[in-house]
């Protein structure tokens, strides 16, 4: 199946407007019905343009034919074709993961072969990309490593992007957009105290040998401390975690980082909707009443962050 049948973009269009007007398309991950829902439903409000972003352990959750018929019908339901949406695999780990979702009609994917030594990942990105151009997907690719935890993965140790590797990178890996590792981390427990700084020296270097090639932050939720302290309110347990402060985000899409990629927040958010629910509510056994309570908990997270982090509302075209 190709993307354009499901009313689906590729991601080129799309980031190289972001990297000419200086805000970030958000790339939000899903699990379930619920979060595919608040995600579409505030970039509507806000007329964003926005990334789905599913990773392989997604696809497993929800099932891969599944995950496509309800990526499309929540499409149909908004039923705004100008509203511009990318369905992208998330940190795909090989050529095979890669290779099927864009068969399954993937507008976008991500070959993380960013454990791999330079010339293997050169090799493993470039294959990508070449059956990728076949159906016009674009591909994403990492260089540098993120510390953290994603899906089963975990990662002890940051390994910063070598801004002299990364122009030689992209021309021999012939890649859309470059993940970079500047100080960022997967999960809620990214920084040791709320003041920690991103590599800004290190993103200038880069931005100054690919002055107009998209850029990709991962593990960039903030971690809202209000979110956290709810959780905690309601039966919670997470103690010291801090995120990445909000005002180094909107830094960083000013200097051609023109994808965010937000999961943990949009978790945070979803858990205090189901606690919140659960304990004001104890009688509540419908899934509707705390599934919708945290779908709505997970819409106003989306609207505020396109509005001021993302930089992207009225963005639509």
């Amino acid at each position: 199946m190709n993307f354009q049948d499901l009313k689906l973009v590729n991601t080129r269009a799309m980031l190289a407007k972001a990297l000419t007007d200086g805000y970030a398309v958000p790339g939000y991950n899903f699990n379930n019905l619920e979060q595919l829902q608040a995600i579409l439903a505030a970039c509507y409000e806000t007329e964003s343009p926005v990334i789905l972003q599913v990773s392989a352990g997604a696809r497993k959750y929800v099932g891969t034919k599944i995950l496509m018929k309800m990526v499309h019908g929540a499409l149909e339901e908004i039923g705004d074709p100008t509203l511009q949406v990318a369905l992208h695999l998330d940190h795909g780990a090989d050529f095979d993961i890669c290779k099927d979702c864009i068969d399954m009609g993937f507008s976008s994917v991500m070959i993380d072969a960013s454990d791999k030594p330079f010339d293997e990942n050169v090799e493993i990105s470039r294959r990508v990309a070449e059956y990728a151009k076949k159906y016009d997907v674009s591909v994403e690719a990492e260089l540098g490593a993120l510390a953290g935890i994603e899906d089963d993965k975990v990662a002890a140790a940051t390994h910063y992007t070598n801004p002299a590797d990364v122009k030689k990178f992209v021309d021999l890996a012939g890649v859309d957009s470059l993940a970079v590792s500047i100080g960022t981390s997967h999960g809620v427990y990214k920084m040791k105290n709320p003041d920690g700084k991103l590599r800004f020296d290190i993103l200038e270097e880069i931005t100054a040998v690919l002055p107009l090639f998209p850029l990709v932050l991962h593990g960039a939720s903030s971690v809202p401390q209000n979110l956290v302290d709810e959780i905690n309110k309601y039966g919670g347990a997470l103690k010291d975690a801090h995120g990445i402060p909000e005002k180094q985000l909107i830094k960083a899409r000013k200097m051609n980082i023109c994808k965010i990629n937000v999961d943990s927040d949009a978790r945070l958010a979803f858990t205090v909707g189901v606690r919140k629910t659960l304990v004001e509510k104890p009688e509540a056994f419908d899934p509707r009443i705390y599934l919708g309570a945290a779908r709505e908990e997970m819409k106003n997270l989306f609207v505020e962050k396109n509005k001021t982090v993302m930089g992207c509302a009225n963005h639509r075209t």
